[in-house]
């Protein structure tokens, strides 16, 4: 692994995977989860996740024209 940036708190190693691996200097111990991720976030080293847009409600119109598209013809 490469030593990529060292705090007063935290180690932070890059895999030959590309992913990154968080040490906490006072326990000597691997941090994992969502510590992880806000310790890469912080440091700058990832990107948040980008927003879904939300999906637009159906209007009042186009329910009417679904009823009407389900029921059978005569």
């Amino acid at each position: 692994m490469e030593h990529v940036k060292k705090t007063d708190t935290h180690r932070i190693y890059k895999k030959r995977s590309g992913r990154h691996a968080v040490k906490d200097m006072k326990t000597k111990r691997w941090v994992n989860g969502d510590d992880k991720a806000a310790i890469l976030l912080a440091e700058g080293l990832i990107e948040p996740p980008k927003q879904k847009a939300p999906e637009p409600e159906p209007t009042a119109e186009a329910e009417a024209g679904n009823a009407d598209a389900e029921q059978p013809a005569e």
